[in-house]
C-alpha cells in the first residue's frame, strides 16, 4: 500500500463529482467530520449506554461523549503521524497528507455508530435470537454467508452498512463520505463467514455491503491477504488505538466518580503508566500539581490527561517503527500492545481491574440483563411480523417502522436486515418504551 493511493477525497456514491480543494473553507475530510457531527445517528449516541447506566446525578460516559473523546485523541494521533511522515522526502508531494488528522477523527466519530442499544449486551441479544432462539428455525432460508451475518450481529459491520447503505428516500452512497474516511473504520476487513478461519468473532461488513467494501478496497489499493481476507487501511490502527486509550482510561475515571474505585486505587493505576526512572520529570510535575489542586476529581483528571498524552506519543512511535509491516499488511498486533514496558503493564492492570471491579458491578450487570431482554424481544416481534406481514398484529407492528427502514421486496434476508437497521438504530430509552408498549406494560402518555 502507498499513501498516495490510500488518501483519497473521492466520495462514495458520488464518484463522478469533481473534487475541488482550492480556496475552500473546509477540506473534504473536514466535511466528512462535520457531516457526522450533524447527523441523527450520531446524535442518538447520547442515549446509548457506554458501560454504566445512563447518568442520573453523576455524569459518566455514554456512546456520544466516548466517541467525541476518541475522536479528539484520534486527531492528535493523526496529526502527530502526519508530522512524522512529512519529515520523509518520499511523501512531500502528497496533497492529502495533512488531512490524516481529520480522517482519523472522522473514523473515530463513526466507530460506534453501528452499535445497538445497551452496548455489547444488545449485540449478544440480536445474535442469540438466531443462534439459540426462535429464529434458529429460519436457517434453511439463507445462504451460509447470510446466516453467518445474522448469527453474529456486529456493530463494526453495522457501522459500515450505516455509512454506505442507501436507505429509502436517502441519497445514493449513504453518508457519501470520502473513501479514506470509510476505509479507516474497517478494523476487521472480512465477512462473518470467515470468522472460523481468522479465529476472531469480529468482522467488518455484512454480505449486503460486500460489493461496497470491494469497491473501496480496489480504489485505495488495499490488498487481499488471502481469499476474502484483506489488509487493514493503515489509519485503522490509529482509530483502534484512540478507542483503546479512551475506553480503558476513561472507564477508570468513571469508576472513581461513581466510587467503585477509591482515589488511591485510581491514582495508583494511572501513575503506573510512568516509569519511575525515565519519567521522573513527569512524575514530579504531577506531584506538584496535586499539591496545588485539592479537588480529587481534578487531580485524577490531570493525571489521566497526562497518561493519554503519553500513550498518544508511544502509539505513533510504534506505528512509525512498524510502518513497513503495516503498509505491507503484515502487522498483526495493535499499537497499544507494543508501547513501552511500563505503559504496557499498567494498561494490562487497568484491564484486569475493569473486568473484575467495573464490568461486573451490579449497575452494569443490571443494564446488560435488561438490555438483553428488551432487544431480544423487539427483534423477535419485528422479525416474525415482517416474515408474516398479513395478520392484524403484524400490520400494526410494521407500521411503527419508519419508511427509511422499510423493505417492500420478497427477499427474507433483506427484510430481516431492514428490521436490524431499525432495532440497532434505537436509543436505550426508545427501545425500552417500545418494549413496554408492545408488551402491554404501558399505554401512550395521552392516556
Amino acid at each position: 500500500m502507498n499513501w498516495n493511493q490510500l488518501l483519497s477525497a473521492k466520495r462514495f456514491g458520488q464518484e463522478d463529482r469533481i473534487v475541488i480543494n482550492q480556496h475552500e473553507i473546509r477540506s473534504q475530510f473536514q466535511r466528512d467530520y462535520d457531516r457526522l457531527i450533524f447527523s441523527s445517528p450520531f446524535r442518538r449516541l447520547q442515549n446509548k449506554t457506554q458501560v454504566f447506566p445512563l447518568p442520573g446525578s453523576i455524569f459518566v460516559h455514554n456512546r456520544l461523549t466516548h466517541s467525541l473523546e476518541v475522536s479528539s485523541v484520534g486527531r492528535s494521533l493523526g496529526n502527530l503521524l502526519t508530522e512524522k511522515l512529512a519529515s520523509s522526502q518520499k511523501y512531500e508531494n502528497n496533497p492529502y497528507l495533512d488531512g490524516i488528522g481529520n480522517i482519523v477523527a472522522t473514523a473515530c466519530l463513526a466507530h460506534d455508530l453501528g452499535n445497538p442499544p445497551f452496548g455489547h449486551s444488545g449485540e449478544e441479544a440480536l445474535s442469540h435470537y438466531f443462534t439459540h432462539g426462535e429464529g434458529k428455525k429460519l436457517e434453511a432460508k439463507f445462504s451460509k454467508e447470510q446466516w453467518a451475518d445474522l448469527c453474529n450481529f456486529e456493530g463494526n459491520a453495522n457501522a459500515f452498512r450505516l455509512l454506505t447503505h442507501t436507505l429509502n428516500g436517502r441519497r445514493t452512497g449513504g453518508f457519501a463520505l470520502t473513501y479514506s474516511s470509510i476505509a479507516s473504520i474497517i478494523k476487521y476487513p472480512w465477512e462473518a463467514y470467515k470468522i472460523p478461519e481468522v479465529g476472531k468473532r469480529k468482522y467488518g461488513f455484512f454480505n449486503t455491503e460486500k460489493e461496497n467494501y470491494l469497491k473501496v478496497a480496489k480504489e485505495l489499493g488495499i490488498p487481499e491477504i488471502k481469499s476474502g481476507i484483506f489488509a487493514r487501511h493503515p489509519l485503522v490502527y490509529l482509530v483502534e488505538a484512540a478507542d483503546d486509550i479512551c475506553y480503558q482510561i476513561m472507564d477508570i475515571e468513571d469508576a472513581h466518580k461513581l466510587k467503585i474505585l477509591t482515589t488511591e486505587e485510581t491514582k495508583h493505576l494511572l501513575l503506573n503508566f510512568y516509569d519511575k526512572t525515565e519519567d521522573i520529570n513527569s512524575l514530579d510535575r504531577i506531584s506538584e500539581t496535586c499539591e496545588e489542586v485539592s479537588d480529587t476529581n481534578e487531580q485524577i483528571a490531570y493525571i489521566r490527561a497526562g497518561v493519554i498524552g503519553k500513550l498518544i506519543k508511544e502509539c505513533v512511535t510504534v506505528f512509525i517503527n512498524n510502518e513497513d509491516k503495516i503498509m505491507a499488511g503484515k502487522f498483526t498486533s495493535t499499537l497499544i500492545k507494543e508501547v513501552s514496558e511500563s505503559s504496557k503493564l499498567a494498561y494490562k492492570e487497568c484491564t484486569r481491574i475493569a473486568i473484575s471491579k467495573i464490568y461486573k458491578h451490579r449497575s452494569v450487570l443490571e443494564i446488560e440483563l435488561a438490555g438483553y431482554k428488551i432487544l431480544g424481544t423487539l427483534l423477535k416481534e419485528f422479525v416474525e411480523a415482517i416474515l408474516n406481514p398479513n395478520s392484524f398484529y403484524s400490520e400494526k407492528l410494521l407500521s411503527l417502522i419508519p419508511e427509511q427502514y422499510s423493505h417492500k421486496g420478497n427477499d427474507d434476508y433483506l427484510k430481516i436486515m431492514s428490521v436490524l437497521d431499525f432495532v440497532s438504530g434505537m436509543t436505550d430509552v426508545f427501545a425500552l418504551d417500545l418494549y413496554r408498549t408492545i408488551k402491554g406494560i404501558k399505554l401512550p402518555d395521552t392516556y
